[in-house]
């Protein structure tokens, strides 16, 4: 596994429960901004102790790769955390963004 595949692992290893990450946040915190494609072919391949649940695109909005299991998988998981989704079906970033700390 490259080593920029594990930074970004261990980056989203950091997201607490109820929080949501964006991939391009992720992918800045791994050292290039401009790396967010990147961050969603790495999550599509991560082990399972990572929680790519945690991670949304900027708008907030899920990701369709979690439907081919079913319903909305990933809101499910993001809920059951406590995390709160907008009327419109987004995670509200205002309440449940993670800061990066």
């Amino acid at each position: 596994m490259s080593a920029l595949y594990e930074k970004i692992y261990s980056i989203v290893r950091r997201v607490p429960p109820g929080k949501a990450a964006t991939y391009g946040q992720i992918a800045l915190l791994a050292g290039n901004p401009r790396l967010s494609r990147v961050v969603g072919y790495a999550l599509h391949q991560a082990p399972p102790d990572v929680p790519c649940h945690r991670v949304v695109d900027r708008n907030g909005r899920t990701a369709p790769v979690f439907r081919q299991y079913g319903g909305d998988l990933q809101r499910l998981m993001l809920e059951q955390e406590g995390a709160v989704f907008t009327p419109d079906g987004r995670v509200d970033l205002s309440l449940c963004g993670w800061a990066g700390e």
